[in-house]
């Protein structure tokens, strides 16, 4: 899944009225980034987003998870248990000009779900989400938006918090996974999964839809994607397609995609043929976590060689990422072709002593104490997958 959905979709809001991704262009930069924040950028489109994926991605690498970055995302949240995806005056309540959305809700409640002492807020966030559930069981980007294959399956990461078997979790008689199976295509199609259909009802694969639905099918989210090994990627129709079997046709689409190059080409409108990053890492963690190390190698690789960069330009968000990915391989996110992507990560934000403490549920995680703000690194927006879709 990745990381600019929320610049992407709310700047299409705002000129046609409708929840839609679409490219986003980053608005001027902030004199000063708000204390506690991940980067220096605007994060009038991204803040909660590029927030959640930094602390997860610092969680699973036990590191330091500073006390003034919590606070930070945990101030995001409305007294409903939605959130936006900034909310520049937390003290002020949440009203109907504020936008909330299902992806910056779902991604907070997966970063919250780890961080101690959050339990409430995370149960509140996860209860709205069931609250504007379609009605074919998955989700669309702004509540009651047309579900697609990115929304549902961060808010399937969401709901695995709650420690409740998704397929239980039902609007009538419709399951996440309903509407999720429903994006599902063919082996005559490689087994990919499509973002929405067109206003023809017609599929197209994408690849960051497919990434994203291979990590929701397999039961996991962003804290808990990981190799693991035995588990076939190759395409098989089945006459009652299960979430099991439509994550290996998903995964099967995604490593011929990168088989001759190593990476996920942009699929931009009119942009040049070039490699797009976010979503290539998106792929090594849905391959890994379906296929094992051996699977996501050669992307994996591709990253390691060429991605420093592209980090360094996009901000904590791209840098978290990709310690993801590397997290989910199996390989050392502290030595990633060179680049230490934690050390890189921690630098965009507050920096602390870290203090381990329990959390609600008995997971150790790293709670920290002390002052001050690092000088943020810029973020710049992701030529990326999530900026790519648009509604038909």
């Amino acid at each position: 899944m990745n990381v600019h959905r929320s610049a992407a979709v709310l700047a299409a809001a705002v000129v046609i009225g409708a929840a839609a991704p679409a490219v986003a262009a980053s608005p001027s930069p902030s004199p000063s980034p708000p204390s506690g924040l991940y980067g220096s950028g605007d994060p009038t489109y991204d803040g909660v987003w590029r927030q959640s994926l930094a602390l997860i991605a610092l969680y699973r690498v036990h590191d330091q998870l500073p006390a003034a970055a919590v606070d930070w995302l945990a101030g995001q949240q409305c007294a409903n248990g939605a959130f936006p995806a900034f909310r520049a005056n937390p003290a002020k309540a949440c009203d109907a000009k504020l936008m909330v959305d299902t992806n910056s809700t779902a991604v907070a409640a997966q970063a919250l779900s780890v961080v101690g002492g959050h339990g409430g807020a995370v149960t509140k966030a996860v209860t709205w989400l069931k609250s504007v559930q379609n009605k074919d069981g998955g989700w669309g980007f702004a509540p009651g938006g047309a579900s697609d294959a990115n929304s549902t399956s961060v808010v399937i990461g969401a709901l695995i918090t709650q420690h409740t078997p998704v397929s239980t979790i039902r609007k009538g008689t419709k399951s996440p996974y309903d509407a999720l199976l429903k994006l599902s295509l063919p082996c005559a199609d490689k087994g990919a999964f499509a973002y929405q259909p067109d206003k023809k009802g017609k599929l197209s694969a994408n690849a960051d839809a497919t990434a994203a639905a291979v990590v929701a099918a397999r039961g996991t989210n962003f804290v808990t994607a990981r190799a693991d090994t035995g588990r076939e990627t190759t395409c098989a129709d089945a006459t009652a397609l299960t979430p099991a079997r439509a994550a290996a046709n998903g995964a099967s689409f995604l490593a011929e995609a990168v088989a001759k190059d190593g990476y996920l080409k942009s699929a931009l409108p009119g942009a040049e043929d070039q490699p797009d990053y976010g979503n290539t890492a998106d792929a090594v963690v849905a391959l890994a976590a379906q296929g094992g190390p051996e699977a996501a190698r050669k992307p994996l690789e591709w990253l390691e060689r060429n991605s420093a960069k592209w980090a360094e330009q996009s901000g904590p968000a791209a840098y978290a990422q990709l310690i993801l990915a590397a997290e989910a391989s199996g390989a050392d996110p502290g030595d990633f072709g060179g680049t230490d992507l934690v050390k890189r990560l921690a630098a965009t934000g507050p920096k602390q002593v870290a203090v381990s403490q329990d959390d609600d549920s008995g997971t150790s995680v790293w709670w920290v104490v002390g002052a001050g703000l690092a000088a943020g690194a810029g973020i710049g927006f992701l030529i990326s997958g999530r900026n790519k879709r648009k509604r038909p």
